[in-house]
């Protein structure tokens, strides 16, 4: 019996790969969801394009038009919830979130961060890697998926993918191959929620009602 589709919302800011990788795999039947909207914070965002290419709903909520983060914040708000999401999905989504607005989707919004956290939490994680690989920290970087709480990328983390740190890498070149394992785990998380398998408890991380005492990491076969 085929699993009912799983109402979401995207939240972009940017170029969409991630958002591409997700309309991607529900037109191939590999993701259970329903598309309701793809919302931007702003309006020349190229994923834009890409949502209104696969014939999906968008909407801007420009946060220069607001006079403080609580303002847009509440705009947002109302802009979600006309959607009924079940699932809010941050792809590349650029701001800065409100407890408020974050603890009301608490448990049903996730994001993507380019790194293997704790490590490199915020803005500039492969320049941060490179530097650490540099002074024999670290060998590998990656990207997790977690639940979103008030903490800044700070929310339980579901899944990690790891790419090995080069030599000659440069701050691009890491970007460029741990943006190609964000587009398979993104989908991967998603669809196990869809799926009923994952939900946040007690702040914790729980797949196939078992606690998570580590996030998964990720290997080509899992699904």
């Amino acid at each position: 019996m085929p699993i009912p589709k799983l109402p979401i919302v995207i939240l972009i800011s940017g170029s969409g790969s991630n958002l591409q990788a997700i309309i991607d795999a529900a037109e191939n039947n590999a993701l259970p969801v329903e598309i309701r909207a793809v919302i931007s914070n702003r309006p020349e965002a190229m994923g834009l394009q890409r949502a209104s290419r696969a014939g999906l709903r968008t909407e801007v909520v420009d946060h220069t038009q607001y006079e403080n983060r609580a303002a847009f914040d509440t705009a947002l708000a109302a802009c979600i919830d006309q959607f009924e999401p079940r699932l809010v999905v941050l792809a590349g989504f650029m701001r800065l979130l409100t407890d408020e607005l974050v603890n009301r989707h608490l448990g049903r919004m996730m994001n993507i961060h380019p790194s293997l956290l704790p490590m490199f939490k915020g803005l500039n994680t492969h320049a941060r890697a490179l530097a650490a690989f540099h002074r024999g920290e670290i060998t590998e970087h990656g990207a997790s998926v977690h639940f979103v709480t008030p903490e800044l990328d700070g929310g339980p983390v579901i899944i990690q993918a790891r790419v090995p740190i080069e030599t000659d890498d440069t701050p691009e070149s890491l970007a460029t191959r741990v943006l190609s394992v964000e587009h398979k785990i993104y989908p991967l998380a998603i669809r196990w929620f869809a799926e009923g398998r994952l939900r946040l408890q007690s702040n914790k991380v729980w797949l196939d009602d078992e606690p998570l005492a580590a996030p998964v990491q990720f290997a080509p076969e899992d699904n």
